[in-house]
Protein backbone atom coordinates (compact mmCIF):
# COMPACT_ATOMS: atom_id res chain seq x y z
CA UNK A 1 0.00 0.00 0.00
CA UNK A 2 1.63 3.82 -0.91
CA UNK A 3 2.29 5.95 2.20
CA UNK A 4 0.15 8.55 2.60
CA UNK A 5 0.10 11.49 0.85
CA UNK A 6 2.47 14.71 2.27
CA UNK A 7 0.64 17.37 1.13
CA UNK A 8 0.67 20.54 2.77
CA UNK A 9 -2.47 23.35 2.46
CA UNK A 10 -0.15 25.68 3.20
CA UNK A 11 3.39 26.74 1.67
CA UNK A 12 5.75 24.32 4.28
CA UNK A 13 8.38 26.21 5.94
CA UNK A 14 12.49 25.36 5.85
CA UNK A 15 11.75 22.47 8.20
CA UNK A 16 8.96 21.08 6.71
CA UNK A 17 10.75 20.84 3.56
CA UNK A 18 13.88 19.11 4.76
CA UNK A 19 11.73 16.46 6.57
CA UNK A 20 10.71 15.79 2.36
CA UNK A 21 14.27 14.33 2.23
CA UNK A 22 14.69 10.42 3.78
CA UNK A 23 17.29 9.19 1.63
CA UNK A 24 20.94 10.38 1.15
CA UNK A 25 19.47 13.75 -0.19
CA UNK A 26 17.66 15.92 1.11
CA UNK A 27 15.39 18.88 -0.25
CA UNK A 28 15.41 22.12 1.11
CA UNK A 29 13.15 24.98 -0.07
CA UNK A 30 15.21 28.23 -0.49
CA UNK A 31 13.43 31.11 1.70
CA UNK A 32 10.43 32.17 0.76
CA UNK A 33 10.02 35.54 -0.55
CA UNK A 34 6.78 37.68 1.25
CA UNK A 35 4.81 37.78 -1.39
CA UNK A 36 2.19 34.39 -2.11
CA UNK A 37 4.07 31.63 -3.69
CA UNK A 38 2.22 29.20 -5.68
CA UNK A 39 1.02 26.01 -3.92
CA UNK A 40 3.95 23.23 -3.13
CA UNK A 41 2.47 19.44 -3.15
CA UNK A 42 4.62 17.34 -1.89
CA UNK A 43 3.68 12.76 -2.14
CA UNK A 44 5.78 9.86 -1.12
CA UNK A 45 5.24 6.45 -2.15
CA UNK A 46 7.40 3.18 -1.81
CA UNK A 47 9.09 2.01 -5.02
CA UNK A 48 12.02 0.06 -6.58
CA UNK A 49 12.64 -1.07 -2.61
CA UNK A 50 13.20 2.66 -1.20
CA UNK A 51 10.74 5.64 -0.93
CA UNK A 52 9.76 7.93 -4.00
CA UNK A 53 9.70 11.60 -3.14
CA UNK A 54 7.82 14.25 -5.11
CA UNK A 55 7.58 18.21 -4.73
CA UNK A 56 5.42 19.80 -7.18
CA UNK A 57 5.18 23.62 -7.48
CA UNK A 58 1.77 24.48 -9.33
CA UNK A 59 -1.63 26.49 -8.54
CA UNK A 60 -4.03 23.37 -9.31
CA UNK A 61 -3.66 20.78 -6.79
CA UNK A 62 -5.41 18.40 -8.53
CA UNK A 63 -3.44 19.05 -11.74
CA UNK A 64 -0.33 18.18 -9.07
CA UNK A 65 -1.99 14.96 -7.51
CA UNK A 66 -2.63 13.55 -11.16
CA UNK A 67 0.71 14.50 -12.62
CA UNK A 68 2.17 12.54 -9.53
CA UNK A 69 0.22 9.88 -9.92
CA UNK A 70 1.24 9.58 -13.76
CA UNK A 71 4.81 9.59 -12.92
CA UNK A 72 4.81 7.30 -10.16
CA UNK A 73 3.01 4.92 -12.45
CA UNK A 74 6.25 5.37 -14.96
CA UNK A 75 8.54 4.71 -12.04
CA UNK A 76 6.39 1.15 -11.43
CA UNK A 77 6.82 0.49 -15.39
CA UNK A 78 10.12 1.33 -15.37
CA UNK A 79 10.99 -1.21 -12.54
CA UNK A 80 9.03 -4.22 -13.69
CA UNK A 81 11.06 -3.96 -16.74
CA UNK A 82 14.22 -3.74 -15.61
CA UNK A 83 14.33 -5.80 -11.92
CA UNK A 84 16.20 -8.68 -11.35
CA UNK A 85 13.79 -9.58 -8.34
CA UNK A 86 11.16 -11.26 -11.26
CA UNK A 87 11.83 -13.94 -13.69
CA UNK A 88 8.79 -11.80 -15.63
CA UNK A 89 10.67 -8.76 -16.48
CA UNK A 90 13.59 -8.23 -19.14
CA UNK A 91 16.45 -8.62 -17.23
CA UNK A 92 14.69 -11.58 -14.93
CA UNK A 93 14.42 -13.19 -18.41
CA UNK A 94 17.87 -12.32 -19.91
CA UNK A 95 19.03 -13.97 -16.50
CA UNK A 96 17.11 -16.93 -16.62
CA UNK A 97 17.91 -17.31 -20.85
CA UNK A 98 21.01 -20.46 -20.93
CA UNK A 99 23.99 -18.52 -22.11
CA UNK A 100 24.64 -17.69 -26.17
CA UNK A 101 20.69 -17.33 -26.55
CA UNK A 102 19.22 -14.14 -27.12
CA UNK A 103 16.28 -12.76 -24.91
CA UNK A 104 14.13 -9.82 -26.89
CA UNK A 105 14.11 -6.88 -24.83
CA UNK A 106 12.47 -3.11 -24.67
CA UNK A 107 14.50 -0.73 -26.49
CA UNK A 108 14.86 1.08 -22.83
CA UNK A 109 16.08 -2.32 -21.34
CA UNK A 110 18.95 -2.36 -24.28
CA UNK A 111 20.05 1.42 -23.95
CA UNK A 112 20.24 1.38 -20.43
CA UNK A 113 21.93 -1.93 -20.61
CA UNK A 114 24.20 -0.92 -23.31
CA UNK A 115 24.61 2.47 -21.05
CA UNK A 116 25.43 -0.02 -17.97
CA UNK A 117 28.24 -1.92 -20.25
CA UNK A 118 29.73 1.41 -21.22
CA UNK A 119 30.72 2.78 -17.92
CA UNK A 120 31.84 -0.94 -17.11
CA UNK A 121 34.52 -0.57 -20.36
CA UNK A 122 35.15 3.48 -19.25
CA UNK A 123 36.16 2.54 -16.21
CA UNK A 124 38.15 -0.80 -16.69
CA UNK A 125 36.28 -2.96 -15.03
CA UNK A 126 35.82 -0.97 -11.80
CA UNK A 127 31.74 -1.04 -12.20
CA UNK A 128 30.45 -3.89 -13.15
CA UNK A 129 26.83 -4.55 -13.80
CA UNK A 130 26.97 -8.22 -14.49
CA UNK A 131 28.10 -9.03 -10.98
CA UNK A 132 24.47 -9.73 -9.93
CA UNK A 133 25.17 -13.12 -8.30
CA UNK A 134 27.67 -11.25 -6.23
CA UNK A 135 25.14 -9.32 -5.22
CA UNK A 136 22.96 -12.06 -4.27
CA UNK A 137 25.75 -13.84 -2.30
CA UNK A 138 26.59 -10.93 -0.49
CA UNK A 139 23.31 -10.09 0.11
CA UNK A 140 23.86 -7.10 2.95
CA UNK A 141 20.45 -6.36 4.01
CA UNK A 142 19.56 -9.54 5.06
CA UNK A 143 23.59 -10.74 5.98
CA UNK A 144 25.17 -10.98 9.33
CA UNK A 145 28.32 -12.03 8.38
CA UNK A 146 30.22 -12.31 5.47
CA UNK A 147 29.61 -14.88 2.93
CA UNK A 148 32.18 -18.18 2.43
CA UNK A 149 35.36 -17.34 0.69
CA UNK A 150 35.27 -20.45 -1.41
CA UNK A 151 31.69 -19.13 -2.69
CA UNK A 152 33.30 -15.24 -3.54
CA UNK A 153 36.71 -16.55 -5.62
CA UNK A 154 34.95 -18.01 -7.96
CA UNK A 155 32.72 -14.77 -8.65
CA UNK A 156 36.02 -12.45 -8.55
CA UNK A 157 38.46 -10.94 -11.04
CA UNK A 158 36.01 -12.15 -13.61
CA UNK A 159 34.98 -8.94 -15.78
CA UNK A 160 31.93 -10.50 -16.29
CA UNK A 161 30.87 -7.69 -18.31
CA UNK A 162 32.55 -8.55 -20.79
CA UNK A 163 30.58 -11.83 -21.69
CA UNK A 164 27.06 -9.28 -21.45
CA UNK A 165 26.02 -7.84 -25.20
CA UNK A 166 23.29 -5.45 -25.73
CA UNK A 167 22.22 -6.17 -29.88
CA UNK A 168 19.70 -6.20 -31.83
CA UNK A 169 18.55 -8.59 -34.45
CA UNK A 170 15.88 -8.71 -36.85
CA UNK A 171 13.03 -9.36 -34.26
CA UNK A 172 14.60 -6.10 -32.02
CA UNK A 173 16.62 -5.49 -29.39
CA UNK A 174 18.00 -8.61 -27.21
CA UNK A 175 20.45 -9.17 -24.48
CA UNK A 176 22.55 -12.02 -24.97
CA UNK A 177 24.83 -13.72 -21.44
CA UNK A 178 27.84 -14.99 -23.06
CA UNK A 179 28.99 -16.88 -19.46
CA UNK A 180 26.65 -18.80 -17.40
CA UNK A 181 27.80 -16.96 -13.95
CA UNK A 182 27.20 -13.26 -15.90
CA UNK A 183 23.98 -12.03 -14.02
CA UNK A 184 22.99 -8.81 -15.04
CA UNK A 185 21.94 -5.99 -12.07
CA UNK A 186 20.84 -3.10 -13.32
CA UNK A 187 20.32 -1.37 -9.82
CA UNK A 188 23.05 1.12 -9.99
CA UNK A 189 21.28 3.09 -12.93
CA UNK A 190 18.39 2.05 -13.60
CA UNK A 191 16.78 4.11 -10.51
CA UNK A 192 18.51 7.32 -12.61
CA UNK A 193 16.58 6.22 -15.89
CA UNK A 194 13.21 5.98 -13.93
CA UNK A 195 13.83 9.53 -12.19
CA UNK A 196 14.11 10.61 -15.65
CA UNK A 197 11.16 9.32 -17.10
CA UNK A 198 9.04 10.16 -14.12
CA UNK A 199 10.96 13.84 -14.83
CA UNK A 200 9.43 13.70 -18.62
CA UNK A 201 6.02 12.65 -17.53
CA UNK A 202 5.58 15.93 -15.21
CA UNK A 203 6.79 18.07 -17.74
CA UNK A 204 4.18 16.28 -20.43
CA UNK A 205 1.12 16.98 -17.98
CA UNK A 206 3.23 20.83 -18.12
CA UNK A 207 4.74 21.07 -14.72
CA UNK A 208 7.80 23.34 -14.49
CA UNK A 209 8.76 23.32 -10.92
CA UNK A 210 9.59 20.09 -9.43
CA UNK A 211 11.71 17.52 -7.30
CA UNK A 212 11.84 14.06 -7.85
CA UNK A 213 13.96 12.02 -5.51
CA UNK A 214 14.06 7.82 -5.64
CA UNK A 215 16.40 7.31 -2.49
CA UNK A 216 18.88 9.63 -3.05
CA UNK A 217 18.69 9.76 -6.89
CA UNK A 218 17.41 13.36 -7.89
CA UNK A 219 16.32 15.68 -10.50
CA UNK A 220 15.72 18.83 -9.98
CA UNK A 221 13.29 20.58 -12.31
CA UNK A 222 12.61 24.26 -12.97
CA UNK A 223 12.99 26.92 -10.45
CA UNK A 224 12.10 26.42 -6.79
CA UNK A 225 9.61 27.66 -4.77
CA UNK A 226 10.82 31.60 -4.72
CA UNK A 227 11.90 31.67 -8.22
CA UNK A 228 15.12 30.59 -7.67
CA UNK A 229 17.04 26.92 -7.72
CA UNK A 230 16.45 24.26 -5.26
CA UNK A 231 18.43 23.71 -2.59
CA UNK A 232 19.62 20.39 -2.00
CA UNK A 233 21.22 19.20 1.36
CA UNK A 234 23.85 16.42 1.33
CA UNK A 235 22.97 13.90 4.16
CA UNK A 236 26.00 13.29 6.19
CA UNK A 237 27.17 9.99 6.49
CA UNK A 238 26.93 10.66 10.19
CA UNK A 239 24.05 11.09 11.30
CA UNK A 240 21.12 11.11 9.01
CA UNK A 241 19.56 14.05 10.64
CA UNK A 242 22.11 16.64 9.33
CA UNK A 243 23.66 18.30 6.49
CA UNK A 244 26.91 18.13 5.43
CA UNK A 245 26.81 20.34 2.55
CA UNK A 246 23.91 22.03 -0.02
CA UNK A 247 23.74 22.35 -3.86
CA UNK A 248 21.39 25.07 -5.59
CA UNK A 249 20.30 22.82 -8.80
CA UNK A 250 18.13 23.83 -11.58
CA UNK A 251 17.71 21.61 -14.65
CA UNK A 252 19.62 19.10 -13.52
CA UNK A 253 20.26 15.79 -11.52
CA UNK A 254 22.10 15.16 -8.31
CA UNK A 255 23.05 11.39 -6.82
CA UNK A 256 24.93 10.00 -3.81
CA UNK A 257 25.71 6.71 -3.07
CA UNK A 258 27.49 5.76 0.47
CA UNK A 259 28.61 2.88 2.50
CA UNK A 260 26.26 3.86 5.09
CA UNK A 261 23.06 3.13 3.05
CA UNK A 262 22.99 -0.43 2.96
CA UNK A 263 25.26 -3.05 4.44
CA UNK A 264 26.20 -5.05 8.35
CA UNK A 265 28.11 -5.18 10.40
CA UNK A 266 30.75 -8.14 11.39
CA UNK A 267 33.13 -8.14 14.18
CA UNK A 268 33.56 -4.26 14.34
CA UNK A 269 33.69 -4.24 10.21
CA UNK A 270 31.08 -2.48 8.12
CA UNK A 271 30.43 -4.92 4.90
CA UNK A 272 28.20 -2.63 2.35
CA UNK A 273 26.63 -3.25 -0.62
CA UNK A 274 29.07 -1.20 -3.21
CA UNK A 275 30.74 -4.38 -4.79
CA UNK A 276 34.65 -4.33 -5.68
CA UNK A 277 34.38 -6.74 -8.72
CA UNK A 278 38.18 -7.60 -8.51
CA UNK A 279 37.92 -8.47 -5.18
CA UNK A 280 34.67 -10.11 -4.85
CA UNK A 281 33.88 -8.09 -1.51
CA UNK A 282 32.71 -4.52 -0.83
CA UNK A 283 35.00 -1.56 -1.29
CA UNK A 284 37.55 -0.87 0.41
CA UNK A 285 37.99 2.57 1.08
CA UNK A 286 38.05 5.81 3.09
CA UNK A 287 35.18 7.51 1.83
CA UNK A 288 32.07 6.84 2.81
CA UNK A 289 30.17 8.93 0.46
CA UNK A 290 30.16 10.42 -3.22
CA UNK A 291 27.78 12.68 -5.08
CA UNK A 292 27.81 13.33 -8.65
CA UNK A 293 25.67 16.20 -10.33
CA UNK A 294 24.84 15.31 -13.65
CA UNK A 295 22.36 16.53 -16.84
CA UNK A 296 20.41 13.71 -15.76
CA UNK A 297 19.86 11.27 -13.25
CA UNK A 298 20.73 8.36 -15.31
CA UNK A 299 24.38 9.25 -15.48
CA UNK A 300 24.21 11.08 -11.81
CA UNK A 301 23.36 7.11 -10.97
CA UNK A 302 26.03 5.37 -12.29
CA UNK A 303 28.84 7.76 -11.89
CA UNK A 304 28.13 7.89 -8.50
CA UNK A 305 28.43 3.98 -8.31
CA UNK A 306 31.24 3.42 -10.57
CA UNK A 307 33.59 6.37 -9.47
CA UNK A 308 33.18 5.60 -6.30
CA UNK A 309 36.60 4.88 -3.90
CA UNK A 310 38.21 6.63 -6.94
CA UNK A 311 41.07 9.58 -6.48
CA UNK A 312 39.82 13.11 -7.40
CA UNK A 313 41.87 12.86 -10.42
CA UNK A 314 41.09 9.40 -11.60
CA UNK A 315 37.37 10.61 -10.94
CA UNK A 316 37.87 13.51 -13.48
CA UNK A 317 39.66 11.63 -15.84
CA UNK A 318 36.79 9.06 -16.16
CA UNK A 319 34.26 11.74 -16.47
CA UNK A 320 36.49 13.78 -19.30
CA UNK A 321 35.75 10.42 -21.49
CA UNK A 322 32.47 9.30 -20.25
CA UNK A 323 30.17 12.24 -19.44
CA UNK A 324 32.01 15.55 -19.90
CA UNK A 325 29.45 17.73 -17.81
CA UNK A 326 29.47 16.27 -15.06
CA UNK A 327 31.68 16.66 -11.65
CA UNK A 328 31.82 15.12 -8.56
CA UNK A 329 30.21 17.81 -6.08
CA UNK A 330 31.09 16.30 -2.65
CA UNK A 331 33.06 13.32 -1.52
CA UNK A 332 33.44 12.40 2.33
Amino acid sequence: MDTPELDRARDPNRREFLALGVGALLVAGLPFAARRTPRVIRRAHPVMGTIAEFAVVHGDARHAHAAIDAAMEELRRVERTMTRFTRTSDVGRANLAAPGVATLVTAETALVSAEALRWAAGTGGAFDPAVGRLVELWSVNSRHEPPAAAAVQPLAHRRLFESLEADRVARGPVLVRRDGDARLDLGAIGKGYAVDRAVDVLRRWGIRQAVVDVGGDLYALGDGPDGGGWRIGIQSPDDPARMAGELLVRDAAVATSGTYVQGFRYRGHLYHHLMNPETGAPRETPERSLTIRAATCMVADVAATALFGMTAAESRRRLDRLAPDAEVVRAM
